[in-house]
């Protein structure tokens, strides 16, 4: 997780959380989540309520997944402190998490012109565009997302997949390959990159060592809508047939893409 230092909003200098929200709070940032919840409810237990524990069951509703909870609880806490771009942030991520665009779209938009202002704000924003089809915008959020955390591979990658949904392939070879480098762990980056690669190339994707059916499978089908898109039928068609063999039982999203591909010709 990246952190940044902000400054704290005169409003909330004087919220000082219980002790045991406190340590609740750094088990939340450690991803110690059992723990986290174990000392919220030792808090309730001895008492403690108000704003600070408002915000602990906030943080770890939204550190959980839990994004229905966390959302009307940093609502509630955004009415009494409307310049806290932290609680700004979070509302409109777990509003995007929702799928309930325009609220995301309002929150992160009030996040990022607030003081303290994160890359998670801004990458957000960028994502949200993303499902307007606002290239302009979110070009702006992902390169400011990416001044304020050079080294996080999430924005690369979202640049990168934004890029690919234009139809722009070439260009997005260069972010993702960018993202691959920063987080050569993640797999869902590097199914960016090579999808990436293979709306370039002329071969299709080649089977990883041990790969399982069922992933080599959603590569290749992955491929055909790519060639597809580029009005390569022959490719499409190609892709698509070998994504339904490489599985050991019938491959539906694949299958129906070979249909739509061959009903082209």
């Amino acid at each position: 997780m990246f952190f940044l230092l902000v400054a704290v909003p005169a409003a909330l200098a004087t919220v000082q959380p219980a002790p045991g929200l406190a340590e609740a709070a750094h088990a939340i940032e450690a991803g110690r989540l059992d723990q986290a919840r174990t000392m919220i409810n030792a808090a309730v237990a001895q008492g403690v309520q108000g704003e600070a524990l408002d915000r602990s069951l906030a943080d770890l509703a939204f550190a959980e997944g839990n994004y229905g909870t966390a959302l009307p609880r940093y609502e509630a806490l955004i009415m009494v402190h409307p310049a806290d771009a932290r609680l700004a942030e979070r509302a409109g991520l777990a509003a995007l998490h929702l799928k309930q665009l325009p609220k995301a779209i309002a929150h992160l938009d009030k996040a990022i012109t607030l003081p303290g202002a994160s890359w998670r704000a801004w990458n957000a924003r960028g994502v949200a565009a993303d499902y307007q089809g606002d290239w302009t915008r979110a070009d702006r959020c992902y390169a400011r997302a990416e001044a304020l955390a050079p080294q996080e591979g999430q924005v690369a990658n979202n640049l990168g997949w934004s890029l690919l949904m234009r139809g722009q392939w070439q260009a997005a070879v260069a972010p993702l390959e960018r993202a691959a480098a920063l987080n050569p762990r993640s797999k869902r980056i590097a199914d960016n990159l090579e999808l990436a690669r293979a709306a370039v190339a002329e071969d299709l994707p080649r089977r990883r060592p041990a790969e399982s059916d069922e992933s080599w499978a959603a590569r290749l089908n992955d491929a055909g809508v790519v060639a597809q898109l580029r009005g390569d039928r022959k490719r499409a068609v190609a892709a698509f047939s070998q994504a339904i063999e490489a599985r050991s039982h019938w491959f539906e999203r694949a299958a129906n893409n070979l249909s739509l591909a061959e009903a082209k010709k």
